[in-house]
Parts: structure tokens; C-alpha cells; sequence
């Protein structure tokens, strides 16, 4: 009797390789050498999940509740998880020296958000390249700092953790308050910013940046990552300056330049870095809406980063105002928008909207004791894989990490790539007459 074989789609594959990693992490977590007091099958696939989809939301403190072994875990499958596992499966087959097919630059293709299959390959090496190059450059910096104060073994180890975190905007910290302690250091502040603003900008952009010589040789995308993104971070950190300057449990007892710091660093860490220095449980309701917007709209395409991506959010932000000024075309920097990437960012807007509102429907009926402001933030910072929390993230009820669980791992892999992994291609035959409805 012939097997039936069965056939993945690349989205399919991409699913189900980001649910054998999250399942081998946690295995590897409930080792008795790998925490320092017993956790719960629970507890160990919630944290696997969140370094795997780079979050960095978690049910345990990271340096207390894990060995040497068990840290060594987590920051592995942060580095998988951020870089992409097609991307490291690609390395391996190169150091191997074998032939990398179709099959695999498709996946390649889907994993990293490309438009096509042509330069994957090439985009990879650089990827691998520029990663390390800038996690070892951050280390050193990182070590001015922590090298002092813990020792040369202990500061070193503390340094690459942070650095693989960071960069992989993963938000991940030994520390029980994450960076609360170093809110006024100018190294730790701008050494981990500038790993998580490159890592969030995406490899496409950088690789691009790299190879032009002249502003007019980039790409329509980097122009919008790269002036969308000082905005965005420009804007945010002059709302947090004036919404927090007066709240005593944040940026009023601290001196100016500390001030300026934690402005800058809470403006930049919503971008799904998910690294705080200042308490977001104590912070003004209208910075938390504002911090929520900006978990939701996230990164960059091809990036470590989450969220509906930057470019996104520029997409239908241009096609409200084209619609209100009448316009049937989407120009910006010169260049007509294709209606297939309107469509998309449509669809993956809709898509990323029904599953944050799913989430909170649910999470409103098994955390009675939460505020719904609380609730919003950490489905939010789940879906946008940021890793920022008001303190409820350890309280969560089992439900209510299972519903923390799923959102995370949507939101890494992409509301679209989920969608697709479970339709099937629908192709049409027949097309019908159009007519008008109503709308508005």
C-alpha cells in the first residue's frame, strides 16, 4: 500500500519548525540542572515561547529562577528565534557544503518577509555577519559597564547575554527590574538602544544602506524604515518627557540628564525591545496608551522585531489620506504604492486587530483581579513580541498564559504566515460584475 506523503507549504514548515524549538527549549528547561527551584510544564513553555518569538515577557525571574545551563537555553533560542532558524539552517548547509534548493529559499523568503526568492542567500550571509560583528562590538561596551562592577567572568557573561538580547530585541534581562538600576548610564542607555533600533530597523535596510552610495540608490522601503523610525522615536520621546516630567514615580525625582535618558530609552524600548528603566506599572495612564500604539505598530519588516511593522502602519496612514484628498494613486518619495501591498497591509491590519481583541475578550474573563488597562498592555506587548509589562505577566492565570502563549507566537511568526499556513490558495476562475455599496 503506497504512503501518502505529507506536503508543507513554507508557512506550514515555518509553523511547525518555531513548534519543535519551543517544545525542545522547554524540555531542556524542566532538567533538574537547569533551574535553580522546580517550575511548572507551564512556566517552562511560556518562557521557551518568549525567547523563541523574542518577547522577552516573563513568568520567572530569569537570573534567579535559572542555572548557568538554563540561562544558556534561553539566550540560544533567543538568538534562533531573533536571527530565524531558516536563516541558521541555511549557515549549516553552507558550512556543510551542500546545494541550497528552491524549496529552501522559499522558506527563506518566508521567514525573512521578502518579496522574492532572488538575494536571499546573500541577504543571509550579511545577516550572519553584520549580526555578530555588532553583538561582539556591544559586548566590549557593555563590559566598560559590568566588567567593574561583577568581575571579569561574571561581567562578561552578563555583557553577551544583554547584547544577544538586545540586538535581538528580545528584552530578556538578568536583572529582576530589567535596567531600572542603570536608568542615568549613558553606556548601558545607548549601547542597548542602538543594538535594538538596528536589530528593529531590518537586515534588508541595513543592507541596503550599506551598499548605497548616494541617498536617490535606496529603496523605497529604507527611505520609509529610516525617516519613519526618527519620527516615530522623535515624536515618542517628547510625549514621555512632557506626560511623565511630573510624576513622582518616574521622571520627577531624577536629575535632567536622567531624566532625558529615561525618556529616550522608554520613547525607543516600545519598538518591540521590550528593556524598561523605569517602572511601567507607576507610569501616567495617557504614556501607557501611548506606549500600547506603539507596541502595536512595532518594527521593521525582516527585522527582530514584532508588531504590524513600521512600514504598515505608513502604508495605510497614506491610503486614509489619499482617500480623504481623492486620489486613486499612493505616492510617496516619487514612487507609485502597488494595490497588492495596500491590500496586504489591509489585511494584515484586520487580522492583527481581531486576534488583540480575541485575546482581551478572553483574558477579561479569566483575570478578575487585573485592570482592563493592564490587560490591554500585556496583550498588546504579547502580540507586538515586545516583552514590556505593568507586573501582571507572573500573576496570569493558567488560561490566561495559555491565551499569553498563542498571541506570542502569532505575533513572531506574523498574523499573515498563520493565515496562510491554514488556507489553502483559493483561485478564480470566474469573475463577476461589479457593483457599488454603501460604506461610511
Amino acid at each position: 500500500m503506497k504512503q501518502k506523503v505529507i506536503r508543507l507549504s513554507p508557512p506550514q514548515l515555518l509553523v511547525v519548525t518555531f513548534l519543535f524549538f519551543i517544545i525542545l527549549g522547554m524540555g531542556m528547561l524542566k532538567l533538574p540542572f537547569a533551574t535553580t527551584e522546580q517550575i511548572s510544564w507551564l512556566d517552562a513553555l511560556f518562557t521557551t515561547t518568549s525567547a523563541m518569538t523574542v518577547t522577552g515577557l516573563a513568568v520567572v525571574d530569569t537570573g534567579g529562577a535559572f542555572t548557568l545551563f538554563g540561562e544558556v537555553v534561553v539566550m540560544s533560542l533567543i538568538q534562533i528565534g531573533g536571527l530565524g532558524i531558516m536563516s541558521f539552517a541555511v549557515l549549516i548547509f553552507m558550512m556543510l557544503g551542500k546545494k541550497i534548493g528552491f524549496k529552501e529559499r522559499l522558506l527563506l523568503q518566508q521567514a525573512l518577509n521578502q518579496t522574492s526568492v532572488g538575494g536571499v542567500i546573500k541577504l543571509v550571509k550579511y545577516l550572519f555577519i553584520f549580526s555578530f560583528i555588532v553583538e561582539g562590538f556591544a559586548l566590549l561596551l557593555l563590559a566598560t559597564e559590568w566588567v567593574p562592577e561583577f568581575g571579569w567572568k561574571r561581567g562578561l557573561y552578563v555583557s553577551i547575554f544583554h547584547s544577544i538580547s538586545a540586538f535581538n530585541n528580545a528584552g530578556f534581562s538578568l536583572f529582576p527590574d530589567s535596567l531600572m538600576g542603570y536608568v542615568g548610564s549613558p553606556i548601558i542607555n545607548l549601547t542597548i538602544s542602538f543594538l535594538f533600533i538596528l536589530g528593529g530597523i531590518g537586515f534588508t535596510v541595513l543592507v541596503d544602506l550599506w551598499k548605497s552610495k548616494t541617498i536617490r540608490q535606496l529603496s523605497l522601503h529604507t527611505k520609509i524604515m529610516v525617516l519613519g523610525t526618527f519620527i516615530i522615536n522623535v515624536i515618542a520621546f517628547m510625549m514621555i518627557f512632557v506626560l511623565e516630567y511630573n510624576n513622582p514615580n518616574t521622571l520627577a525625582q531624577l536629575p535632567l540628564p536622567d531624566k532625558l535618558f529615561a525618556s529616550y530609552f522608554q520613547a525607543v524600548t516600545p519598538r518591540t525591545a521590550g528593556f524598561n528603566s523605569l517602572d511601567y506599572g507607576s507610569m501616567e495612564r495617557s504614556t501607557l496608551l501611548f506606549t500600547i500604539l506603539l507596541m502595536f505598530i512595532g518594527a521593521g519588516s525582516a527585522s527582530t522585531g514584532g508588531g504590524i511593522k513600521l512600514t504598515t502602519f505608513v502604508v495605510i496612514s497614506l491610503s486614509m489620506i489619499a482617500f480623504l484628498k481623492e486620489k486613486k494613486d499612493i505616492r510617496i518619495f516619487r514612487r507609485t504604492i502597488d494595490q497588492a501591498h495596500i491590500f496586504k497591509a489591509l489585511a494584515l491590519s484586520m487580522i492583527s486587530v481581531l486576534l488583540v481583541f480575541t485575546a482581551l475578550f478572553f483574558l477579561e474573563m479569566t483575570e478578575h483581579d487585573v485592570s482592563f488597562l493592564s490587560i490591554v498592555f500585556e496583550v498588546v506587548s504579547a502580540f507586538g513580541t515586545v516583552g514590556l509589562s505593568m507586573g501582571i505577566t507572573g500573576s496570569l492565570s493558567i488560561a490566561g498564559k495559555w491565551i499569553i502563549i498563542i498571541v506570542m507566537f502569532a505575533g513572531k511568526l506574523g498574523p499573515l504566515t498563520l493565515a496562510f499556513s491554514l488556507s489553502r490558495p483559493d483561485k478564480e476562475k470566474i469573475r463577476y460584475p461589479k457593483e457599488d455599496i454603501l460604506t461610511g
